[in-house]
């Protein structure tokens, strides 16, 4: 087999286009081809710039829509979210944890959720179930509070260039892929999300709830509630002290500053400073009242 047909690569999202813009300038001759996946769920699935930055290195490419088998030894997947039918042995995978923890779905939004020390990057080979595989190579990074998804893919992007690279280096060398087993004993799962993941629950302490909005902005929709029964969209916020509340209730509004809501959570209180309507995406700060709801 010719090093030119080496390597299908399988990306998306920022993280796949970060990636691809290093394999394509220092790794062209072992790579085929890149599918390109999309997702209407997001606010931008980086797919036209993945695409138009192959078209302009000259690298072969087709949206997972008109993909139909892989020809080449190795198929590597980046941010991707599909099955890929190859063989094990010859199918990397790279997976948004330090495996075996957050094996499964939206492991970055998750570990944000859950207020991580750190976030990383698994290398590794293809398995009968998923995420159990072989580890190749992980990178970490130390990450602070508040930060936000943006700023979480970013860290993590480098994680990607760094095994990533390490992974294109080796099978460009022509030299077999080592890899070790998992301790499965260590394992922990982290569940698919859906629209229903979006919503805020105002029982949860102030910390959490901040750490779920900045989690699931942009590119995703951002955090839901409604305002007074009218849905909406919560895109920052910051966590404040709490203040003795005789009668308790998580999703009123206790305090407005400077028109922006401070509202009651199960522990302690968040100040909403950007929210918009759901759909128009319209901005509904400052408060118009300041007896409000938030559910």
């Amino acid at each position: 087999m010719s090093r030119s047909n080496l390597l299908t690569l399988f990306v998306m999202t920022e993280k796949g286009l970060v990636f691809v813009e290093q394999a394509v300038t220092h790794f062209k001759d072992i790579i085929a081809e890149v599918v390109i996946g999309q997702d209407a769920a997001v606010l931008n699935d980086y797919s036209d710039q993945i695409s138009a930055l192959c078209d302009s290195a000259g690298v072969k490419f087709r949206y997972r829509k008109d993909f139909s088998e892989i020809t080449t030894e190795y198929a590597m997947a980046i941010s991707w979210r599909w099955l890929i039918n190859h063989a094990p042995e010859k199918l990397i995978v790279f997976h948004d944890s330090e495996l075996p923890k957050y094996r499964g779905f939206a492991p970055l939004v998750n570990a944000l959720i859950n207020g991580e020390s750190r976030v990383g990057v698994s290398a590794i080979l293809g398995a009968s179930e998923y995420d159990r595989g072989d580890i190749i190579h992980q990178t970490s990074v130390p990450i602070r509070y508040p930060i936000t998804i943006a700023d979480a893919i970013k860290a993590i992007g480098d994680c990607y260039l760094s095994s990533g690279l390490a992974v294109l280096q080796t099978l460009a060398r022509g030299e077999p892929l080592l890899a070790k087993a998992q301790d499965h004993k260590q394992a922990t799962y982290s569940l698919w999300r859906d629209d229903g993941d979006y919503k805020i629950d105002w029982s949860q302490s102030a910390k959490r709830i901040r750490r779920m909005i900045d989690a699931v902005g942009n590119p995703y929709k951002g955090a839901l509630c409604h305002v007074d029964g009218v849905p909406a969209r919560i895109l920052a916020a910051e966590d404040q002290d709490d203040v003795q509340i005789e009668n308790r209730t998580a999703g009123k509004v206790i305090f407005v500053e400077d028109g922006l809501p401070v509202v009651v959570c199960g522990t302690g209180l968040l100040k909403v400073t950007a929210c918009v309507t759901d759909k128009e995406r319209a901005a509904m700060l400052p408060l118009s009242k300041f007896r409000a709801r938030f559910s």
